[in-house]
């Protein structure tokens, strides 16, 4: 059996090998300390501390810091703290394509061009 110590270096040393082989792109970081610059925002704005923000979004403290630090999270504990915050709503339709000119382009390309009574209703 492998010592309890040995496993946590063994286990630090892979994790920090895979997390150098895929960097963050800049892009990427940028944007991740932007949102989370602005969900603290939102958080300070509502007068809300770090612990009230925290147990109403079901994380951690320590989650919570690394949101509002841009260290990251799982995608989950950020929209659960956007939630929290009461801007998940904002949040969710960020993603929506048809929010997009790209988007409503594309679904007027899908409509049909021609509709056609059912033979019930012509009767």
């Amino acid at each position: 059996m492998l010592d309890y110590r040995i496993y946590n270096i063994i286990y630090d040393i892979l994790y920090d090998m895979t997390s150098r082989s895929t960097p963050t792109p800049m892009p990427v970081r940028r944007a991740l300390r932007e949102a989370s610059q602005h969900l603290s925002d939102w958080r300070r704005l509502q007068g809300l501390t770090i612990d009230q923000v925290a147990d109403r979004a079901g994380v951690s403290i320590a989650t919570l810091n690394r949101i509002e630090g841009g260290r990251g999270a799982s995608f989950e504990s950020i929209l659960r703290v956007a939630r929290a915050l009461g801007v998940l709503d904002r949040v969710s339709a960020a993603f929506d394509p048809s929010e997009t000119d790209v988007g409503r382009m594309r679904a007027i390309e899908s409509l049909p061009i021609r509709i056609r009574r059912s033979r019930d209703e012509q009767r």
